[in-house]
């Protein structure tokens, strides 16, 4: 009797429960026959809309460009380094000083060489009178030997002598120019023009021309050069491009890859291909007027290979991405968001080539994708509206939850087909 109650009372229980959970489930908001607020907020929802921008398609020439990274390298380099032993006495420069050809940078002592050059033109005064006594023998021996005063033996051996001294005064010559140049050594001047930079060796130090380290470094940065490397699956396009319209321009870039540095030209592409990395080294060429680039930089570079003309731009944050490729929303006359499916061409961080897809001059949606549906209303906020938006009244209810939603980690962004 007791087991036969127990049993009536748990069919009691289960039924109970089942009726609660029955009653649960039709007072779901998606219950047809629940409560009909749910639906209504439901559709509310459903009716609400969307803040969005916008920006209209346009006709526009597109350059194709190819980027890399690039190092700066000067023009010309030269480590001056002396040609001669002494002691250094003077450095005639500022470091960081700009220098022309010819500016003198250092003075080695130059008395010993001054001494060696007085002495070669000493050498040369002496044998040039030599010269000019045996000349004076010669013309008297060929007389003599006109009246057969004298043998010819003699008189031959005398031109022999004049012959030989003139020789003499033309080594004297040489020894002297030899030492004019040893003695100008002694005063460096800058080979090239450009910067100096910080000085290697103090003053009063004995230098030899052995010495590794130099006196300074002369950089020439105008003009000045960029080396970067391509794959070698972009040489092609580099040869035509050189091939049909000149030296392709180049641009250098800031680290935010938008800032334009300077603007140049491609001036060599190596002859081979790098075996380890398949890589082609190309060296472009930029008149670095306001010095913007520097030996030892690293830059963004920009290479300008064509141009296509009056193809169909749009803002890349336009174009998304669904499982059935990229495909854009089109702001309607109804004020409705229509997606269409469209087909790109070349993209960067601004614009996206439409090849096909889009018309000029249709007004595509740039924002507000998270709640953006094909066929949903929208309201487009210029950019200058956005202050003003956020001074008005408060949000009603049902916004600050969509707000809240729009805060949170999960986001609606496939588009209902």
């Amino acid at each position: 009797m007791i087991r036969a109650n127990r049993r009536i009372l748990l069919a009691l229980a289960a039924l109970a429960l089942a009726l609660l959970a029955a009653w649960g489930y039709r007072m779901l908001p998606g219950f047809s026959g629940g409560d009909k607020s749910g639906t209504e907020e439901t559709e509310r929802r459903r009716d609400d809309k969307v803040t969005v921008t916008t920006a209209p398609a346009r006709v526009a020439d597109v350059p194709v460009t190819i980027d890399a990274v690039g190092t700066v390298q000067a023009l010309n380099t030269v480590t001056i380094r002396t040609q001669v032993d002494g002691r250094l006495l003077r450095l005639a420069f500022t470091e960081g000083q700009d220098v022309k050809k010819g500016d003198v940078l250092a003075e080695i002592d130059p008395a010993l060489y001054k001494a060696q050059y007085d002495q070669a033109v000493a050498k040369k005064a002496q044998d040039e009178a030599n010269l000019a006594n045996a000349r004076v023998d010669a013309a008297r021996y060929e007389k003599l030997v006109a009246g057969k005063f004298l043998s010819t033996q003699q008189y031959a051996t005398q031109k022999a002598l004049v012959s030989q001294l003139e020789a003499q005064v033309r080594a004297d010559q040489a020894a002297i120019d030899n030492a004019r140049t040893t003695l100008e050594y002694a005063t460096i001047r800058s080979p090239i023009d450009g910067r100096v930079g910080i000085r290697l060796v103090d003053v009063g130090n004995i230098l030899h021309p052995s010495d590794q380290t130099g006196i300074v470094v002369v950089s020439q940065l105008k003009p000045i050069y960029v080396v970067f490397t391509l794959p070698q699956q972009a040489l092609a396009a580099v040869q035509k491009a050189l091939t049909s319209g000149g030296a392709p321009k180049v641009r250098a870039l800031a680290p935010d890859n938008s800032t334009a540095l300077e603007n140049g030209e491609l001036a060599v592409v190596d002859n081979q291909i790098d075996q380890l990395t398949g890589t082609v080294k190309l060296k472009a060429v930029f008149a670095n007027a306001d010095l913007a680039l520097w030996p030892g930089q690293f830059v963004n570079v920009r290479l300008m290979l064509d141009t296509i003309r009056n193809a169909v731009v749009t803002p890349s944050p336009a174009v998304q991405r669904g499982p059935k490729g990229a495909f854009v929303y089109v702001l309607g006359d109804d004020g409705q968001a229509h997606m269409r499916p469209v087909t790109t061409g070349r993209q960067d961080e601004n614009i996206v080539v439409v090849a096909s897809g889009l018309e000029p001059g249709a007004t595509v949606i740039t924002s507000g994708f998270s709640r953006l549906s094909d066929g949903g209303k929208v309201r487009v906020v210029n950019p200058e509206e956005p202050a003003a938006a956020g001074a008005a009244a408060p949000e009603p209810e049902r916004d600050r939850g969509q707000g809240r939603r729009a805060r949170g980690v999960r986001s609606e962004e496939t588009p209902k087909r």
